[in-house]
């Protein structure tokens, strides 16, 4: 159960140090509410927003194929790989990822021109300097997964989904031995990449690359302070947020033998020993949900009171909801639908370089902020 937000704490922007001289700043006035500054408009359906760590610069991907970035009027198409992407229901311009020290190297995540999963690396925005890392098979057209994202280790994470279908058709959630359902991590500096020692099957037991299992169809997933959350869309009846350490191996995340919280295949009495199960789920019957959308910890300046706090959506139901991970359990779940008001379904989050969070929809791109 979530609660309406109802913000009392007077937060300030400046810290003193005990037997120091400083200046400190004045207190923020108590937050009242969350609204939307809206950033951009009538887009090709953005996917993703992630902004440059050398430089801060801030950019976006869309699912027609093209990388976008910020300029000082309007957002720009700065390259265009729309020759090379199917575009069409979960397929497209999916993930994208800056390197973590070379601003040179910007990795997509795509649906190429057969429908599968492609990962490519590109230099200096020219879509003639690619080099591709990773092709996997996808044998239906949905439950593609779709980010890419440098975990705390410096290696590339890749969520992928079951491959598609419905109730896991192609029997990928409980399997090690194939690149659908879970997590990869890899190292983009090997040929064409590498695999880390420490991945749990790179001995054996499973894929190498294959860092988790158990996942349906991971469309968003991000990292904070050592833990990944990943939101996983689920089959009919329930959504889920996980929420692990991100340098804890082959975990399980329960499809299909679970779906959120609750028993999926078989319908009872299934074994959830060692399993990771989510910490938030959501129903279908609450308010229209059936796509949960991952979303970012907000780490920005703006709204202090909510330092630490993970805001998350759905696209069929467009609400927006935040909640704090206290090392075990989801606390203080808040529902700021009502406040905000986001116009139409949420597609993904994102954050820019002074943490400040990104709201993206079909055509528009909206920025979280603070009513004081």
């Amino acid at each position: 159960m979530t609660s309406t937000p109802s913000a009392v704490t007077t937060a300030t922007s400046g810290q003193s140090t005990p037997g120091q001289s400083t200046t400190t700043a004045e207190p923020l006035p108590a937050l009242q509410a969350l609204t939307y500054t809206e950033i951009a408009a009538g887009l090709p359906f953005p996917t993703m927003i992630s902004a440059r760590p050398a430089d801060g610069a801030l950019f976006f991907i869309t699912k027609d194929g093209q990388v976008w970035e910020f300029a000082e009027a309007a957002p720009e198409p700065v390259m265009d790989i729309s020759d090379l992407v199917v575009n069409r229901g979960e397929q497209g311009l999916l993930g994208m990822a800056w390197h973590p020290t070379d601003a040179s190297r910007l990795f997509l995540h795509y649906s190429d021109v057969n429908g599968d999963t492609t990962i490519v690396e590109y230099t200096d925005l020219d879509a003639a300097q690619s080099r591709m890392l990773l092709s996997v098979d996808q044998p239906a057209a949905n439950h593609n997964g779709g980010t890419i994202e440098f975990g705390p280790d410096g290696f590339l994470w890749i969520a992928l989904g079951d491959g598609g279908g419905a109730g896991d058709t192609f029997q990928t959630g409980q399997t090690t031995d194939d690149l659908l359902a879970g997590l990869l991590r890899i190292d983009v500096d090997g040929d064409p990449y590498g695999v880390p020692a420490d991945n749990p099957y790179v001995n054996g037991g499973g894929a190498p690359e294959v860092w988790a299992t158990g996942l349906r169809n991971p469309w968003r997933v991000s990292f904070d302070e050592g833990l990944v959350y990943i939101g996983d869309v689920g089959q009919g009846a329930y959504e889920e947020i996980n929420v692990a350490s991100a340098s804890e191996p082959a975990l399980n995340y329960g499809w299909n033998l679970t779906e959120g919280l609750h028993c999926y295949d078989p319908p009872q009495g299934c074994d959830t020993a060692g399993l990771t199960l989510p910490v938030v789920e959501v129903a279908h019957s609450d308010s229209g949900t059936c796509s949960i959308t991952g979303g970012v910890v907000y780490r920005g300046t703006a709204i202090p009171e909510l330092d630490g706090h993970y805001f998350y959506s759905d696209y069929c139901g467009g609400w927006l909801r935040s909640f704090l991970f206290d090392g075990s359990a989801a606390t203080g779940l808040a529902d700021w639908t009502e406040q905000v008001g986001l116009p139409g379904g949420v597609a993904s989050f994102g954050a820019d370089a002074a943490g400040e969070i990104y709201v993206l929809t079909n055509e528009r791109i909206l920025r979280i902020d603070p009513v004081r």
